[in-house]
């Protein structure tokens, strides 16, 4: 094994590095798993990968409890303060991630990291390989010669590459005598005591005089001073020292060295454990320098597919195609005048063209709703045709929301990697005669385009597999349909209050800014978080918040509950600190909306807004708005409001009309949890909160108080969101105890409720997923997580998504069927905000239209009780508001 390259990684070393360079804070799932030694140790294994290009590799961990070592030494690694928190459950990811990479990962009872790494390190030599290191423990320094580096981490993301000399040059002593210069001087990270009061140059002196520690010792009597006199009084230590520093070179394991040989990502494992943790640019980085693992197909070698590319005139190649045809834009933003089209037919053919040399066939093929089509995010498509005057219809499978659907958590679906993953090749390249076009003809969209109809029929069967029978796909095309025609429409706004709203705010944030520096007698950086915390902690000796790496956190909450504790003090420096921490917290504030209002007003194109919906974003199901946000302008805040008031009819239209469904988590969770005295009292048109209130408190509904119904309020949502006593306890500022009884008296008088909200953990639990009422799933691994937050955070998620996501179905099914049913009419949809539809209606229409949006929204679903539709219409979103 000549030219072969062995990777040894002492992973427990690297994964604290990782920890400790990397702010855990900044590094955390949904579900509460802290991830930021996982993605520091992956940065830089795959850095280690790219830069010695190893044949074989493997990563050695150390197991909990104790070594012989231990039994050796009582005190061996004593000392060592408790691993934080935020560490725990990072190891097993990191172990995972290597399974998924299909990369060697090795423990042993009783011996630790280092003794692998050290058997491994010579099986590697005697194989003739040249082996590398990475590992942040001196003892890896004994193994170095002339086929053994280590690579020692340092600050900054360096490594020190150590050969003999480097060795010698960082220690003083060959690899040979690291051992003894070791035992000498003892290692503090393994709470070995050295020699007292003997250094690195007494020992590496001592070695170069007489040799190793037996020899020393030896000579122990010709050393003169204090320094000889401690080495004869601790001489027992120094051989002891010797015996702990010895690594292991024989365990027996790995009999055969290609068994560390990596056999390649498994795309299934990493794309499910990398969406979980949240990995998006590591997941590239991965599939780049990781080749995907062979499978069974002949076609599964990763390598491109042959691919037949025309350049004939298009209506000449399409009379000679039969079925649907894939279809990518390459270069979309360049068109018409220059970008290229790439069609793809069965059996690897092709064809592609500048748009210009053959707009007309391809702009009747691309709007024959007879010719059908697959495309990868037709939504996007669809706009840039438009923007040429060209309708794109017919399309019939949409390879993105297939993966959306099939894949929820994912968030990005790169179409090169899904051909890797479904079908085993490879779709950069291309096999045609380079003559037949340029490069810009090309750009290697005739692969993606030929695959996407073999894409799109193997995602079919995937979901056919899970029991979906079309409907959710049909539902999702239809909404991405008309997502399109929403953003194409955009909003229109009153520019003008736009500008008066930015000045109003921009004078808050100057006012605020003016009321801290009068609290303080002075200015500072309030954006600043170090001359923050010397305000507050030095300057006017407020009590300490949370302490992190870089200080005190000055974040919201945390200011927002240090105001509290000082609330009520009246001493001089709790009245400034008083003073200053409202004023600051208004000044975010008056921030952000300013910031909200700018982007708007950045975001305006023809007197109107045009929102983009994202589709594929959220795992439930829901919508969300970007480029700029509509979704966040809240109803339930003055400023929101004062926000809504700018937008307004287009040109051409008279009013603004809202509809919302009224309470649909509650509705949802009373139908789908069975429980009969919540359906009766939606059946009846009660108000369901007092309704509830008066169940739970033992009071008749006319005795139920503001503050009973705002309590049974918060909980009758949180339940529905998943949420904890603990939670509750605070959102309602009530004692944990509190919390927990209001929820025990809700359950035993709802008591089907808490049936049906155990029962979806447990399911999910069994089959690995929860679903909507129309199938959706949503995949939670994080249920057998042992990390005991990760786990309970999925088990929130496991009551929330059935739920929320329903509602999501629901008021998609509602908006295709309102816009399908309008079809004739003017007035059209322009938003979607969570439950809500905004509509623009011309003159005329109102009423007309107001029958088919309660019509087809009351109607969208039919559940065990009604829902309901509350409509709004009036010269702006904000007088539209019911």
């Amino acid at each position: 094994m000549k030219d072969s390259t062995l990777l040894l990684i002492d992973g427990h070393s690297l994964a604290f590095r990782a920890f400790y360079a990397l702010r855990a804070e900044n590094f955390v799932t949904d579900g509460g798993q802290h991830t930021n030694a996982v993605s520091g140790f992956l940065t830089t294994f795959l850095k280690l990968i790219a830069d010695y290009e190893p044949t074989h590799i493997a990563v050695a961990f150390d197991l909990p409890g104790g070594t012989f070592r231990t039994r050796m030494y009582g005190d061996y690694k004593g000392g060592r303060g408790e691993t934080p928190a935020e560490f725990a459950g990072q190891i097993e990811l990191i172990q995972q991630s290597l399974d998924a990479m299909g990369v060697r990962w090795l423990t042993v009872e009783d011996y630790e990291a280092d003794d692998i790494v050290a058997t491994l390190s010579a099986r590697g030599e005697e194989s003739g390989m040249q082996v590398y290191i990475s590992s942040g423990d001196k003892d890896a320094f004994q193994l170095v010669d002339e086929r053994c580096t280590v690579l020692y981490p340092m600050p900054r993301s360096e490594t020190q590459v150590l050969d003999a000399d480097g060795v010698l040059n960082k220690t003083g002593v060959l690899p040979s005598n690291y051992r003894d210069l070791a035992a000498l001087v003892g290692e503090n990270a393994d709470n070995i005591p050295g020699v007292p009061g003997v250094g690195p140059k007494t020992a590496a002196k001592w070695i170069a005089a007489y040799g190793g520690v037996e020899e020393i010792l030896a000579h122990a009597d010709e050393i003169k001073g204090k320094a000889g006199e401690s080495l004869r009084a601790n001489a027992e230590q120094v051989r002891l020292n010797m015996t702990l520093n010895e690594l292991v070179r024989d365990l027996p394991i790995v009999e055969d060295i290609e068994e560390l040989r990596p056999i390649g990502v498994d795309r299934d494992a990493l794309h499910a454990l990398f969406d979980t943790l949240g990995f998006r640019n590591l997941r590239s980085r991965v599939l780049a320098e990781i080749p995907a693992r062979g499978g069974g197909d002949a076609d599964a070698s990763g390598k491109a597919a042959e691919v037949f590319v025309s350049r004939e005139p298009f209506a000449e190649w399409l009379a000679q195609v039969e079925g649907p045809c894939g279809v990518v834009l390459v270069d979309s933003d360049a068109l018409p005048s220059g970008g290229a089209v790439a069609v793809g037919a069965p059996g690897g053919r092709a064809w592609v063209r500048q748009w210009k040399d053959d707009a007309e066939a391809l702009g009747a093929f691309l709007a024959d709703p007879g010719r059908p089509k697959v495309l990868h995010g037709a939504k996007g498509a669809g706009h840039a045709l438009r923007n040429i005057g060209v309708e794109l219809d017919g399309v019939r499978r949409d390879t993105l929301l297939q993966a959306y659907l099939l894949h929820p958590d994912q968030r990005v679906y790169d179409l090169d990697d899904l051909v890797i993953r479904y079908l085993g090749r490879e779709i950069e390249g291309r096999k045609s005669p380079a003559t037949l076009f340029d490069d810009v003809d090309s750009d290697d969209g005739a692969a993606a385009a030929a695959a996407l109809v073999e894409l799109a029929d193997a995602f079919d069967s995937e979901l056919a597999e899970r029991g979906e029978d079309g409907a959710l796909l049909d539902l999702e095309m239809a909404v991405s349909r008309t997502l399109g025609e929403m953003e194409d429409a955009g909003i229109a706004v009153d520019e003008g209050l736009l500008e008066q709203l930015r000045q109003d705010f921009d004078g808050r944030v100057f006012a605020a800014a003016r009321s801290a520096y009068d609290a303080i007698g002075g200015e500072v950086n309030l954006s600043s978080p170090k001359q923050l915390q010397e305000v507050l902690f030095d300057q006017l000796g407020l009590p300490p918040t949370r302490k992190t790496k870089s200080g005190h956190t000055t974040n919201a909450d945390a200011l927002a509950n240090l105001a509290v504790s000082i609330a009520g003090r009246e001493d001089d420096k709790a009245l400034a600190g008083q003073q200053f921490l409202a004023s600051l917290l208004e000044h975010r504030d008056a921030i952000k909306l300013r910031q909200s209002v700018v982007g708007l007003q950045r975001s305006v194109r023809d007197g109107r807004i045009h929102t983009t919906f994202q589709q594929t974003a959220a795992a439930t199901g829901r919508l969300s708005s970007t480029d700029p946000n509509l979704q966040n302008i809240h109803a339930r805040t003055a400023e929101g409001r004062s926000i809504r008031a700018a937008f307004v009819p287009g040109e051409g239209y008279e009013s603004i009309m809202t509809a919302d469904y009224s309470q649909i988590e509650m509705r949802l969770m009373a139908a789908l949890s069975g429980d009969v005295e919540l359906i009766e009292a939606f059946r009846e048109g009660a108000d369901l909160h007092t309704y509830v209130a008066s169940r739970v408190y033992g009071v008749p509904e006319e005795k139920v108080t503001a503050d009973d119904r705002s309590h049974i309020k918060a909980m009758s949502y949180g339940l529905a969101y998943g949420l904890s006593a603990y939670g509750l306890s605070k959102q309602l500022r009530i004692s944990v105890a509190q919390a927990q009884a209001l929820m025990d008296d809700y359950f035993s008088r709802f008591g089907r409720v808490r049936t049906y909200l155990d029962s979806l953990v447990q399911e999910a639990r069994k089959e690995g997923y929860t679903q909507t009422i129309l199938g959706r799933r949503r995949y939670l691994p994080d249920l057998n997580s042992t990390n005991r937050q990760a786990r309970e955070a999925a088990e929130r998620m496991a009551l929330n998504a059935p739920i929320q996501g329903s509602a999501a179905d629901i008021i998609k099914l509602a908006m295709v069927a309102v816009v399908d049913s309008m079809k004739e009419m003017r007035s059209r949809v322009l938003l979607q905000v969570h439950d809500e539809l905004v509509l623009e209606i011309a003159p005329g229409e109102r009423d007309a239209v107001e029958a088919v949006v309660r019509r087809e929204m009351e109607n969208a679903v039919e559940l065990a009780v009604p829902l309901s539709v509350g409509i709004g219409v009036g010269s702006s979103w904000r007088e539209a508001a019911h």
